[in-house]
């Protein structure tokens, strides 16, 4: 069968990471992707290293495959007529320049919605094209701090911690993606496209979740639990002799089974204990006494214990563990292709798994301008 979006065409006016994110996971289900990238210079993220192979950064080779560059100053008014000429046949348009930017040079969704109706505009920013702060510049860093995410991460008697990835870049670009999907299929229906506004700062927190319901709920200040979690106990690390070993009692099943493992029946039937409300409030007590358990043994010991009990757990790997683990080998997630100038490569592939039209590498992240001669 013919890739999802085979009959898509993507122009993607965005750089560095979360429109790069979006308009590839596009490329990855089979829409053709063209990156407008600005002469002699390109997207930012190619001087985003070390590290480098054969010249081209690592940070833009995990965002750019499946894709087309062309270059084009779309401020001058030949640049202008060629992004005119392209947004008259494209599907999709994504861009995450500051609000009105785009709109001054001409470029905005009304006037390129004249030329093509069906054309669904998608503009990632950080506030959104709204409110106050509209005209602000957005950076994840940022909106990791201002969303709440950062208040919530780190050691509870520590500093708020930023989260080690661009959590709040990659879930603009994730449900820019989504948003882009529905219009779709909403373009399929009535042939119309439209307009879809994505901010960075509403993204990251909704990645608050559950967080930010109990907030919206009890109206209580959310608390820095370092690997604890707000609603249940036991879940969380806990160290070992050797390391450490993560623990997810995500029930009172579960939790019987852990006391029973550590013989300490007598965690269970304690009041202060026996259910998961009264854990949660008596985390406190509970936790040293868990810890002081867990230090018995080595992790491996405890995983394969913990397994055989069917109570959830994992080691704490570093990024080369997880991606030299068997089971993430043996699913396929790394994806190797050939790279113009670098040789063969290696790139963090798709989560998405399709039974008849799979995600597949189409295309190497692109050369500055490799493709111009194909779209002039």
């Amino acid at each position: 069968m013919q890739a999802v979006l085979s009959d898509v065409v993507v122009l993607d006016l965005s750089r560095v990471l979360a429109g790069p994110y979006c308009t590839m996971m596009l490329g990855d289900l089979g829409a053709k992707v063209i990156k407008v990238e600005q002469p002699g210079k390109g997207d930012d993220t190619r001087a985003f290293g070390p590290p480098y192979i054969a010249g081209e950064s690592a940070y833009y080779l995990g965002l750019n495959r499946n894709k087309y560059s062309i270059l084009i100053d779309f401020s001058t008014p030949e640049g202008k007529q060629r992004v005119l000429e392209l947004a008259r046949t494209a599907t999709v348009l994504v861009e995450n320049f500051r609000p009105g930017t785009l709109a001054k040079q001409g470029l905005g969704y009304d006037g390129l919605k004249a030329i093509n109706p069906g054309l669904i505009y998608c503009s990632i920013s950080g506030y959104g094209q709204s409110g106050p702060y509209a005209s602000r510049p957005g950076y994840d860093f940022v909106a990791q701090a201002e969303s709440g995410v950062m208040a919530i991460t780190g050691e509870t008697d520590g500093d708020p911690q930023r989260v080690g990835s661009p959590i709040g870049d990659v879930s603009a670009g994730m449900f820019a993606c989504m948003s882009i999907l529905a219009a779709l299929r909403v373009r399929d229906h009535t042939g119309r496209g439209q307009y879809i506004d994505i901010a960075l700062i509403e993204t990251t927190m909704s990645m608050l979740s559950n967080v930010a319901s109990n907030y919206l709920i009890s109206g209580d200040e959310a608390p820095r639990l370092a690997n604890g979690h707000p609603n249940i106990v036991p879940y969380q690390a806990f160290r070992t002799r050797n390391g450490h070993v993560v623990v997810s009692c995500g029930n009172d099943r579960l939790y019987l089974s852990l006391c029973r493992l550590l013989g300490r029946e007598d965690l269970a039937s304690d009041p202060r204990f026996s259910t998961n409300p009264q854990r949660v409030r008596n985390r406190a007590e509970l936790v040293p006494i868990l810890q002081e358990a867990f230090l018995q043994r080595d992790t491996d010991e405890w995983q394969t214990e913990l397994r055989a009990a069917g109570i959830p757990c994992g080691p704490i790997n570093s990024v080369s563990q997880s991606f030299n683990d068997p089971h993430i080998q043996a699913r396929g997630y790394v994806w190797e292709c050939d790279h113009p100038t670098a040789g063969k490569i290696k790139l963090a592939g798709s989560p998405m798994h399709f039974s008849e039209t799979p995600t597949r590498l189409y295309k190497a992240p692109p050369l500055l301008g490799e493709d111009d001669d194909k779209f002039s």
